[in-house]
């Protein structure tokens, strides 16, 4: 199994031949952004086949499965378009009091 430091730098390897991101502490932080949103991806479909009455606290369209999941879906220009000007401006703007909108909008 590959280290983690090992896969992070041939990410932004290949994040450094995408247009709009300057400089690693960027690619880092849009990085960071796609490992949380994967992971919170995964615990919520865990939580609702654990529970019931699980409603998530994002909207279908943000979540990972529906915009990052397929393969066939979203590329490139329109890619960046979706994450730097619909996803992160509605993460940050979430509101609701419960603790998994906190998280989401503090990370």
């Amino acid at each position: 199994m590959p280290n983690v430091s090992n896969v992070v730098k041939s990410i932004q390897d290949i994040m450094r031949k995408d247009a709009g991101t300057y400089g690693d502490a960027q690619r880092l932080e849009q990085l960071g952004w796609m490992f949380f949103l994967k992971i919170f991806d995964d615990r919520e479909q865990e939580m609702a086949l654990l529970r019931d009455s699980y409603r998530s606290p994002l909207p279908k369209h943000l979540r990972w499965s529906d915009w990052a999941k397929d393969e066939e879906g979203i590329t490139g220009d329109a890619l960046l378009d979706f994450v730097n000007n619909t996803l992160l401006p509605k993460l940050k703007a979430l509101t609701g009091g419960d603790r998994m909108h906190s998280l989401i909008r503090t990370t």
